[in-house]
C-alpha cells in the first residue's frame, strides 16, 4: 500500500475587476486511486506582489493585470475608502 500526496492548481478565475482567484487541490492517493481531497483558496488583487505564487497563476496575473486594470482597481479602492466602505 503506497500513499502519496499531490498538489495541483485546479481552478483559476479572473473577476471583472481583475482579482485573480485560484484553488489548490491536495489529493491523497492510495496505490494510484484518489481516496481524499482538500482545497485551499487564494485571492490576489491587481498589482499585488506575486513572489512565491505558482508559475501558472503568475502567468495569468501578468496577462490579466494590464496597467489600465491595476489603475482602475486602485481607483475603485480609493473611492471605496473615501466612502468609508
Amino acid at each position: 500500500m503506497a500513499l502519496t500526496e499531490t498538489k495541483v492548481i485546479d481552478q483559476i478565475t479572473v473577476t471583472e475587476n481583475g482579482i485573480v482567484l485560484y484553488r489548490e487541490a491536495t489529493r491523497i492517493l492510495k496505490d494510484g486511486d484518489q481516496i481524499a481531497q482538500t482545497y485551499h483558496r487564494t485571492s490576489l488583487t491587481p498589482g499585488q506582489d506575486l513572489t512565491g505564487q505558482p508559475a501558472n497563476v503568475v502567468a495569468i496575473c501578468n496577462a490579466a493585470w494590464t496597467a489600465e486594470v491595476i489603475a482602475a482597481y486602485q481607483a475603485a479602492q480609493a473611492a471605496a475608502a473615501q466612502r468609508g466602505v
